[in-house]
Formats: C-alpha cells, sequence, structure tokens
C-alpha cells in the first residue's frame, strides 16, 4: 500500500485530482455518526494541503486546472479543492487554514438552504434517530416501530431509511420526510439556518480572491429524478440568485450527491447548454486531457471523514488508482 500511489502515477497519465469536502469540524464525531463520512477536522485539512505541495503537487483553481488539461505537456500535478453546500463551518474553520496556506478553492451554493429553508433530511435523519430509543417508519399505509436502542439498530434504521429516501422520486420524498420528521418535532428551516451560512456570511466568501464561488442548484434535489425542464430551472434559477447577490456569475456547477442515481448524460447536456465551464459529479477518478471533452461530467475524489489518517492522503491524491478502481466497478 505505501507505494501504490506511487506505482499508479508512474503509469498513469493522471494530470491531477478534484477533492470533494463538506465539512470541516473540530473533535471526534458521536459514536452514531452516519454522517461523519462527509466531516474532517481542521487538523486534516491543514495537513492535507501541506502534504500535496509536499509531494510536489499545485494547488489550483478550477479555471486553472481546466488550462493545465490543455497543456501539450504533462507538467505539475494538481489539486484542486472543492467544498459542497455552504456549511457555517467552513466559515468558522476551514476558511482560516486556507488563507494561511493560501490554497485557492471552490465553494458549491445551493441557494434555497442560504435562504434558511434548505432540507439537510440526511443529517435530520440521524438527528432524529441518534435520540430516540424507537422510530415509527410508514410505508403503504401500514406503521412499524424500529428499535434503535443499540448502535447497530440506529446504524440499520438509518440505512433503510436513507436508501429509501434516496429511492422515491421528489415529491413523495420531500412528502415521506416531512411527515417523518414532523413526527419527532424536528424542525428542518431552524436545522438549515443553523449549520449553514446565511447571505452575508456567504459575502466573505464572495469577496475573497481564493475563492471560487459555484453554483449546486435551488434545493439540492437529485436532478435525474426531475423533469428536464425542473432539473434546467434548478440549475440555471441558482446562478441567476448568486448572480443578484454578488454580481459574480458562477461558471461551474456541482450536481447534488453527483452519482449515477443523482446525474447522467441529460444533466451533463443541461450543464453545457445553461455555459458552465465545469460540472464535476462525485464519480471517483482522476483528471486527464480527454476531461477536456466532457469538461461538465468531471471526477472528484471524496476527503472521507472515515479515514483520516496520514496514511491515506497519498491514497487520495493518486488520480490513477481511483481511476482503475472505478474502470473496475464500472
Amino acid at each position: 500500500m505505501a507505494r501504490a500511489p506511487h506505482l499508479f502515477n508512474l503509469f498513469s497519465q493522471s494530470r491531477g485530482v478534484i477533492f470533494t469536502l463538506h465539512r470541516v469540524l473540530p473533535g471526534e464525531p458521536a459514536d452514531f455518526s452516519p454522517n461523519a463520512i462527509l466531516q474532517i477536522t481542521p487538523d486534516f485539512l491543514d495537513y492535507v494541503i501541506e502534504r500535496v505541495r509536499a509531494q510536489g503537487a499545485d494547488i489550483v483553481s478550477l479555471d486553472e486546472a481546466l488550462l493545465r488539461l490543455a497543456e501539450p505537456r504533462k507538467g505539475r500535478p494538481f489539486v484542486v479543492l472543492t467544498f459542497d453546500d455552504a456549511y457555517r463551518d467552513n466559515l468558522t474553520h476551514a476558511l482560516p487554514i486556507l488563507q494561511r496556506h493560501e490554497a485557492p478553492f471552490t465553494l458549491y451554493v445551493p441557494t434555497a438552504f442560504v435562504d434558511g429553508v434548505g432540507q439537510l433530511w440526511w443529517q435530520a435523519i440521524e438527528d432524529i434517530i441518534a435520540r430516540q430509543e424507537a422510530v415509527a417508519f410508514t410505508e403503504d399505509g401500514d406503521t412499524e416501530y424500529v428499535d434503535t436502542r443499540t448502535l447497530p439498530q440506529k446504524q440499520e434504521a438509518f440505512d433503510r431509511l436513507y436508501w429509501r429516501l434516496r429511492t422515491l422520486p421528489e415529491p413523495e420524498r420531500l412528502k415521506l420526510l416531512a411527515e417523518f420528521t414532523s413526527n419527532y418535532g424536528y424542525d428542518l428551516e431552524r436545522q438549515c439556518r443553523e449549520l449553514i451560512m446565511d447571505w452575508q456570511q456567504l459575502r466573505l466568501f464572495a469577496g475573497e480572491p481564493l475563492c471560487t464561488l459555484g453554483a449546486h442548484t435551488v434545493h439540492h434535489f437529485e436532478l435525474a429524478k426531475l423533469p428536464e425542464e425542473q432539473a434546467r430551472n434548478e440549475m440555471r434559477q441558482s446562478v441567476e440568485v448568486i448572480e443578484a447577490q454578488f454580481g459574480l456569475r458562477p461558471e461551474h456547477f456541482s450536481y447534488p450527491l453527483g452519482g449515477p442515481l443523482s446525474c447522467g448524460p441529460r444533466e451533463f447536456q443541461i450543464a453545457r447548454e445553461l455555459g458552465f465551464r465545469s460540472a464535476v459529479t462525485t464519480r471517483p477518478g482522476g483528471l486527464y486531457p480527454h476531461h477536456l471533452q466532457t469538461p461538465t461530467a468531471l471526477p472528484r475524489i471524496s476527503l472521507n471523514g472515515y479515514f483520516q489518517q496520514r496514511r491515506y492522503v497519498d491514497v487520495f491524491s493518486s488520480g490513477g488508482l481511483f481511476t482503475q478502481i472505478g474502470k473496475v466497478m464500472s
């Protein structure tokens, strides 16, 4: 494993990688924290930036990454840092580190979240299950009570509800989520306001030279589940709202959730038609010159919160390794 990144980079023509990040929080997550996969500590972010540079990679903006892909010679490897969803902790814990290291980054903004009316449903179901000894699941008019006293029971209940919500059409998902959160007195809008930056806070990012603001839809819906015109409106309106707020028109886009269930060729084409210079998925892989032919379907590698150990950073930054894994899985 120690030589794997070196070997894959040796035999790969990968020019660089895009990292996916969400939350940056100090301290250890609770024992039951299925969404801890989405968070890393400030110390780990600090180490990642130092380590990839020590390996000889540059940390660059998305615009610079696209320019480097177009260069005929390989040149120095590069890393792009991207943050999804505009979490408040990005301002508190991530921004000072990025500024201290002078590290460019992209922040993808779902505009309803910043309005304070978004639904971070994945965190809501974790919060509810964490504090309950049993939860009620209703399906086809039947109600089932599921024990959630132990950690394995909580995890099983979370997985079951998470994937049910993921597979439902968006209107049905919204209805089920509203019923579930209402049954347990959970205020989704309050949660959104507590976790996500408001427009005044986001203005600090809009004025930060290191930051590229990107669009991330309005409501963070899985676009592949929507009728085409609604999907197009989610993408276009998010750009228009950000432009109205800051006078900056985003040229880069991130597909919510970003996997095969959430976006595909139809969404990639819409992003092209809307004029985005790039759009990123969560399909793992390195960046290669051929991605200039499909700039609205770029791969990203997640900085997984479950693997915050220094030896993994070299693996994460090996685009060749993740590209080979992706080929095996496809």
